[in-house]
């Protein structure tokens, strides 16, 4: 059943005004944080915080490798305020995806949450939408995964110079995705957690993610080892501000993501005044779900903007992590 949240706004009449009367790009642009200059960039590979390890999600090369020859890592760094962190971080050109595994604090609940950060497809901001995401899960009991999958041309992208979005052939970013639910899955025992509640979260490009990864379950890549025979489809579903799923100005839904009846219970929340990611991207999905029978929880904000992540408490949008909690809680996940 379709529920439908609308803080500070009076009815779903101004849905066509968000949909379809004022241009939308068909997939989200590059986004950065809020900041005040230029981001550093440096070559390497970007580290998490001391005590925790990424590893690679392939035993070997990524099938497909990248979408075109592309220069060694590197990650660009946002001076933040320091209620923030004072520092942020976007990871570019990545050819090796890899997950980093965030263990619980305190009681381990046994359920896991994948994180798709954002970043249009182009970059990964890895810290906003990834490690900031995970520190408020894991104060929860909940393990939390951030997946660092490849990017730039991992799915469909704005490509600046040419000023047109790009549609690889392949999907790479949603065969890391794929792999890394599966990943998990299989690290079950390891990790502490209930093979059945393993679920995903993405914001505005890692929304995109976490609606193909619950509605495309057949392998987009040729099985590499045992791990692949293992289910990819997720518990639940958390979509932040996604974006990629409206398309045409609004008018049309994307004609490559089926929707299905399978599909996990979802939460998305967003708010009407995102200038990169049209809110038709939200309602357009969750009423595709809400048509295949699928329990759909839906929060539409007056104002919050777009990758607003952790960062807008004490505004109504800044309660969206409390409704996610509630909701997790009503399906048994926490």
């Amino acid at each position: 059943m379709l529920r439908f949240r609308l803080p500070l706004l009076g009815a779903l009449a101004l849905t066509s005004i968000a949909c379809g009367a004022s241009p939308a790009p068909q997939a989200d642009k590059q986004f950065p944080p809020a900041k005040n200059e230029p981001p550093v960039r440096t070559t390497g590979v970007w580290q998490p915080a001391a005590g925790l390890t990424q590893q690679p999600i392939w035993p070997g090369s990524p099938p497909d490798g990248t979408l075109n020859p592309q220069p060694p890592e590197s990650v660009d760094t946002y001076q933040e305020p320091p209620e923030f962190g004072g520092k942020s971080y976007a990871v570019n050109d990545i050819a090796i995806p890899t997950m980093t595994v965030m263990p619980p604090k305190g009681r381990n609940t046994g359920t896991a949450v994948i994180v798709f950060p954002g970043g249009g497809f182009q970059k990964v901001f890895v810290t906003l939408e990834g490690t900031e995401i995970c520190d408020w899960l894991v104060a929860r009991g909940i393990t939390c995964i951030v997946s660092k999958y490849r990017a730039p041309g991992g799915n469909d992208y704005w490509n600046a110079a040419l000023r047109r979005q790009i549609t690889p052939k392949i999907p790479r970013a949603l065969q890391d995705a794929q792999r890394t639910i599966r990943l998990v899955r299989s690290k079950a025992k390891e990790l502490g957690i209930d093979p059945n509640r393993i679920g995903v979260m993405g914001f505005s490009a890692g929304g995109y993610l976490v609606a193909q990864t619950s509605n495309i379950l057949t392998p987009t890549y040729k099985p590499v080892d045992a791990i692949d025979s293992i289910s990819s489809r997720p518990d639940f579903a958390v979509a932040l501000y996604p974006g990629h799923i409206c398309r045409d100005d609004g008018k049309t839904f994307d004609p490559k993501l089926p929707v299905i009846k399978t599909a996990p219970p979802t939460f998305i929340a967003q708010a009407w005044d995102d200038p990169t990611d049209p809110i038709c991207n939200s309602l357009m999905y969750a009423s595709a779900l809400d048509k295949a029978g699928v329990s759909t929880e839906v929060h539409l904000f007056a104002k919050g903007g777009h990758a607003f992540g952790l960062r807008k408490r004490g505004q109504p949008v800044g309660e969206w992590p409390e409704l996610v909690e509630r909701w997790l809680n009503q399906i048994g996940m926490m």
